[in-house]
């Protein structure tokens, strides 16, 4: 399955105004206080801008800092990484590669076992699609990585 996926400005318009701060402006929500930080359900975390996978359920764990982690994208291609040394601290900003939405940080303190890595998300940067919509919302290519 090939997507076009790519920053919609009807996506945009369409934000709330956490998710635009979010994603188009940098912000950082809440910790504890966003919707999927203790999300347990099983599926696919798409970019709420473009519609690009991200992350999958299966490669999240909870980091105990209020925000969805994981250890890895579910296509790294979709991924972007740069330099911010904001607030006098040197990390990494994680982007969305097609929407160019801001997502999170990227850590070196993740579970060692799965490579060492932590993927903080902001919650208002992602789109949730359930494992028994994955099919039905156009994913359904990504339904292997949930199979054992």
């Amino acid at each position: 399955m090939t997507q076009d996926y790519r920053k919609d400005q009807d996506a945009i318009e369409r934000l709330t105004p956490a998710q635009y701060a979010v994603t188009q402006e940098a912000a950082t929500e809440p910790a504890f206080r966003n919707e999927f930080w203790n999300n347990h359900e099983e599926g696919l975390y798409v970019d709420i801008v473009s519609g690009e996978p991200l992350f999958a359920s299966v490669d999240k764990y909870d980091s105990r800092s209020g925000w969805p982690s994981f250890t890895v994208p579910v296509d790294p291609a979709n991924i972007v990484e740069k330099a911010d040394n904001s607030y006098g601290m040197r990390r990494v900003e994680v982007r969305s590669a097609h929407g160019d939405s801001h997502l999170g940080h990227l850590f070196d303190d993740g579970p060692a076992e799965a490579g060492g890595l932590r993927y903080c998300i902001n919650s208002a940067a992602l789109r949730f699609v359930p494992l028994a919509q994955l099919d039905a919302a156009g994913y359904g290519d990504y339904r292997h990585l949930f199979e054992k």
